[in-house]
């Protein structure tokens, strides 16, 4: 009995308590699953400014991914691709630029994904559902 509770209470502390860590965990979990991409880091933050962060750092066969994952319900206005607006895609640059000088040996190549991850409403039940956009531009949109 004790050891069911435990395994019980175990499990439900692997996934993350607020839903911006939720949807980081389940879009770490759906591209390692379906994108068969392998975590490098998480949350990484750059030690020079620490207001630069990347969510994921992936890695995809020889390519490095970087992946701002945004988590939204699923009747938001704004999906989440769109919330990486032209001030996020600067910061995101710099963060990538400072990641990539601080390795010993820089990939020959990186690019940049978006994961959206959009919750249930309240009264609906399951698992949300996980947009991968690969290959996304950070130059800025006219």
């Amino acid at each position: 009995m004790l050891r069911s509770f435990l395994n019980k209470w175990l499990s439900q502390r692997s996934v993350p308590s607020n839903r911006g860590a939720q949807g980081e965990h389940y879009a770490e979990r759906y591209l390692v699953k379906y994108g068969k991409m392998r975590l490098i880091a998480r949350n990484w933050r750059n030690p020079r400014d620490r207001r630069e962060e990347i969510d994921l750092v992936m890695r995809d066969g020889e390519v490095l991914v970087f992946v701002e994952v945004k988590t939204r319900s699923a009747g938001a206005l704004v999906p989440g691709y769109h919330a990486v607006d032209a001030r996020k895609k600067r910061v995101l640059s710099r963060g990538i630029r400072a990641y990539l000088r601080g390795m010993k040996e820089p990939p020959r190549t990186h690019r940049f994904d978006v994961v959206e991850v959009a919750w249930p409403k309240a009264t609906d039940a399951g698992e949300p559902k996980v947009r991968h956009l690969a290959n996304v531009s950070l130059a800025r949109s006219s």
